[in-house]
Formats: C-alpha cells, structure tokens, sequence
C-alpha cells in the first residue's frame, strides 16, 4: 500500500487547490449523479449515493449543489448522461495504471487518456492488460488528527473491515465492497475526521522506483489527474523514501 499511500498524501497536500477551482465539486456532482441515475435518488436504499454525499459534504459542497445533482441523476432535471469507463496503461519504470472516468463523451475522453499518456513516457494498454494485478475494495480515509489508531480499530473491524493501515497524516481502512458503507458510518458515528469513502482498486504487487524515474511517473499522475473526466488514478509504483513529488 506503500506507493498508493504515498499517491494519497501528495494529493491530499493539493487538494485545497482543486477545491479552489471547483474541480472536486465537478467529480463529486458526476458522481451524485450517475449514483442516482443506478441506484435511485434516496440516499437511505442507495449505499453508493449515500457515500457519495458524504464525500461531497465532507469537502463542504452545499446541499442544493448535492440535491440538483441527484435530481439530474434521477431525471428530475434535465442534465448530462454520464458513462463509468476505466482506462488501463503503463507509466514510467513499468507502472501499471488505471484510470476511472465518467463522461458524456468517450471520443473526447480516449483521446485525452491516450495523448496523456504518449506524452508522460506511458503506454495506453487495452482492457484487463494491468486490471488482473488490483483487486476492488472499499477504502475508508481517516486523518489522524484527534484519532485514536486503538478506538478506530475497535469500531471499524467490529464492523468489518478487513484491514487499518498506519500512512503518515491519515488512516487508511480497506473494506470489502459491500461492507464500505457499513464501515464507513460506525467511523463516522464513532466521531472520527473521515476525509474520503471510496471504491478503491489495490495493486497486489508493487514496482520500486528511483527518484527519477518517480518524477516521471508523477507528471503523468497529475496530468491524468487534471482531465476533466478523471475521477480516480490508481497505480502500483512504490515511490522512493521521502519523495514528495516536484517542487
């Protein structure tokens, strides 16, 4: 989990920047949406959409952002049909890479997946060429502040929760799928700061990199991370001690 953690944190040390500009509005809207659209617009018989507005508050979006989006997705409203599409490459020193997007238009998203990663030193790969080497879990972000490691894993695995990991500034809580939401709220009951409730993709086998090679495999990361139809990037890269990304 090392290299995925190490991922967290140095997007976690930008995120009041994507805050700023209203990108993480932008993917907790699609996301409300297309939840709804599946699931249905009431968040109590809808796990994912439950979780989705808890992310979303959680980063202080205002309610009538939230209720327009899942108007949108329940077709209350007139808005954009968005569809799940994961991407698949290699990055810099082998990297394997996954990409999640929602997007009203494939055509567009390709083409940006497929010039980020020509141009970062990747290679776009075609469906399950590094899907095989992630498993599909539930992942619970717990920030440390005003924690305490033996409550939360007293409460999360009295849950269910499979695993807590102790990364730098936050806690990090692997769940099964279907046990994220169950989780996620004795957490959240138990009065612990959860910074992120997501389906995560964790790789089985990392690859180690030097500092350069982890420079370049990072410009990719955050270019990917800046489409506008992005909504997650998962890789497998172990990054170097203290690597904190470019300056």
């Amino acid at each position: 989990m090392s290299g995925h953690s190490k991922w967290s944190t140095i997007k976690r040390k930008k995120g009041a920047a994507d805050a700023a500009r209203g990108k993480l509005f932008t993917r907790f809207i699609k996301e409300i949406t297309i939840a709804a659209r599946i699931g249905g617009g009431d968040p109590d018989g809808n796990p994912r959409l439950r979780t989705a507005i808890a992310n979303a508050k959680a980063q202080n979006m205002p309610k009538d952002n939230i209720d327009r989006a899942i108007k949108k997705g329940t077709g209350e409203l007139e808005g954009v049909t968005y569809e799940e599409i994961v991407y698949e490459g290699y990055g810099p020193g082998g990297v394997a890479i996954l990409i999640e997007c929602l997007t009203d238009n494939k055509n567009r998203t390709v083409s940006d997946v497929r010039y980020s990663f020509g141009k970062f030193n990747g290679s776009m790969g075609t469906a399950n060429s590094v899907a095989y080497m992630f498993s599909k879990n539930g992942l619970i972000t717990v920030l440390k502040e005003g924690t305490d490691e033996e409550a939360l894993m007293e409460t999360a695995l009295e849950a269910g929760a499979e695993d807590i990991k102790d990364e730098e500034d936050a806690f990090e809580v692997i769940t099964d799928p279907a046990d994220l939401e169950t989780v996620r709220e004795a957490v959240e009951k138990a009065g612990m700061q959860i910074e992120a409730a997501e389906q995560a993709f964790i790789p089985s086998t990392m690859v180690s990199l030097d500092d350069k090679a982890a420079v370049s495999l990072m410009k990719l990361l955050e270019a990917m991370e800046d489409l506008d139809d992005t909504q997650n990037v998962w890789h497998n890269a172990d990054f170097p001690e203290g690597f904190e990304g470019e300056e």
